[in-house]
């Protein structure tokens, strides 16, 4: 097999000579070429990222705590005992009666002593809004 050319030069039958358009160095003079080291830049991102992620869970985390708590709350309350209709904004009263049964009143819990469970506010969705407990009821 006979060599035409050097070895120190680049030389190819389809592109010729093409030693200023390859990635890289084609000589001994030539400039080193070195791939830079990501792995710190990864690093940093992937924590930054996994942070962000976590903190996001953590909302979206307490945000369904928030909801199934409100659920509970209106749970409680539509299967209280009452016998009139709650206006909307009104404030109402949640009370445990000798028998262990819940039962929704006006009557403020200064007024009289029952235990009282929570204080509520019907919103116009006819949702349960709690304004305060003083026990826990589930």
């Amino acid at each position: 097999m006979k060599k035409d050319k050097p070895d120190n030069i680049v030389f190819s039958e389809e592109h010729g000579y093409n030693a200023s358009l390859l990635p890289y160095a084609t000589s001994v003079g030539a400039p080193v070429i070195k791939a830079d080291d990501l792995a710190g830049w990864k690093s940093m991102g992937i924590h930054k990222v996994n942070k962000e992620f976590e903190s996001k869970f953590n909302e979206l985390k307490a945000q369904y705590q928030n909801l199934i708590e409100e659920f509970q709350w209106n749970e409680l309350l539509y299967n209280a005992r009452f016998s009139f209709e709650p206006i909307v904004g009104e404030i109402y009263h949640l009370y445990k009666d000798n028998n262990g049964v819940n039962f929704l009143s006006l009557i403020a819990p200064e007024e009289w002593n029952k235990e009282h469970v929570g204080t509520f506010r019907l919103n116009s969705d006819k949702k349960w809004v709690l304004i305060n407990h003083r026990t826990a009821a589930f």
